[in-house]
């Protein structure tokens, strides 16, 4: 049985869906918002379903996931499927094990020229209280890229 706990957030940012789907995904932008989870990451892969990408710290170490499912401008799922240590691909440790495969959902809704996007995501018990804290600056760095430009 994975433990994982579910979490959700949201926010609403003044720019059109095209826009905030573009900087979400966009690898320089990328590294800007997602700043608030790791200083310096960045990611290895493309977004296009069925592609594996690796989420990386500036030591090469992160996560390893599939894109499960993605409907542009609408709807992004990720599948995490382990951990990355030292370039190489941790699927089948105890460790990953326990909470493998874990989805986190991108949905984006269009209001207008208003974008709401709401983030779900599965995480293991031990990262929670972390992705609680993260999540709303990561957000909020996201919605100030997507509203300055």
């Amino acid at each position: 049985m994975r433990n994982v706990k579910v979490i959700q957030h949201s926010i609403v940012i003044k720019a059109p869906v095209e826009h905030v789907w573009q900087r979400m995904f966009d690898p320089q932008a990328y590294r800007q918002w997602t700043a608030a989870f790791c200083e310096g990451s960045y990611y290895q892969g493309e977004w296009r379903q069925g592609e594996t990408i690796r989420f990386l710290d500036p030591d090469g170490n992160g996560m390893v996931a599939h894109i499960a499912e993605v409907r542009p401008l609408e709807f992004m799922s990720i599948s995490h499927q382990g951990f990355v240590y030292a370039g190489r691909d941790d699927l089948d440790s105890e460790q990953v094990t326990s909470w493998a495969p874990a989805f986190e959902n991108f949905r984006f809704l269009r209001h207008g020229d208003i974008t709401e996007l709401q983030v779900e995501q599965e995480v293991a018990a031990e990262y929670e209280s972390f992705m609680q804290q993260a999540w709303p600056k990561a957000l909020e760095k996201l919605k100030a890229l997507c509203e300055s430009s």
